[in-house]
């Protein structure tokens, strides 16, 4: 119906370091905007000058760094001041967003890698961020000696807190990622992340085909 304002969409990339999000990211706020959509870009943990500033704190702690309650808090945190101040107003004005990680990350790394449970972790972000969910996640899924090989071109031997946390911890958020996938097939995307860009771009816009249907319809 015309004059009615179209609902705006919410698509999160995740997956594990070195698998491409960002890049991804990026690719498809461009395509959507050469459709003619109003796109906002961002990142978790970060997207606002509030949760930008948590951020620094989780990449690089002070002293002995957090322990795995405190961590989870702090990036909770930063997701509801993202929630609160970018996203929601965005999807509210009609635009879609596309980001960088979302609540799934501090599944798979606090909730899974980190022990805690995935229950405290969707807890809090029931209360922080009222439970708020992507319209689509997009797990980019990439072998980890792919990841390590990225990661080494990209990062050389500099790593954040998370980042350099050992191989162990990193194969267990993967299979939380894929876990959690497999758990609500119709809230996530598994794309194949081997290839060029390119390749996996248009792989990811294979899968968002459906969301673009119903709002070119």
């Amino acid at each position: 119906m015309s004059g009615v304002p179209r609902k705006g969409r919410f698509i999160a990339f995740e997956g594990g370091e070195g698998t491409g999000k960002s890049t991804q990211a990026r690719l498809l706020a461009d395509a959507l905007g050469r459709r003619g959509l109003d796109v906002a870009i961002s990142r978790e943990p970060g997207g606002t000058p509030g949760a930008e500033a948590i951020r620094a704190l989780l990449l690089d702690p002070p002293g002995e760094g957090w322990g795995s309650r405190a961590e989870a808090l702090l990036f909770a945190a930063a997701r509801a001041d993202h929630v609160a101040t970018l996203v929601r107003p965005a999807l509210e004005a009609g635009r879609w967003v596309v980001c960088d990680r979302f609540v799934d990350s501090s599944r798979a790394y606090q909730g899974g890698a980190g022990g805690l449970g995935d229950k405290a972790i969707v807890d809090l972000h029931a209360f922080g961020s009222e439970g708020l969910r992507p319209d689509l996640t997009i797990l980019l899924d990439l072998d980890q000696q792919a990841q390590r090989e990225r990661l080494t071109a990209r990062d050389g031997d500099r790593f954040d807190a998370i980042g350099g946390r050992g191989a162990d911890y990193h194969a267990e958020v993967a299979r939380t990622f894929v876990r959690l996938a497999h758990e609500a097939p119709a809230e996530w995307a598994v794309v194949d992340a081997h290839g060029s860009e390119q390749q996996v771009h248009d792989r990811v816009l294979a899968a968002i085909a459906p969301l673009l249907e119903e709002v070119e319809a």
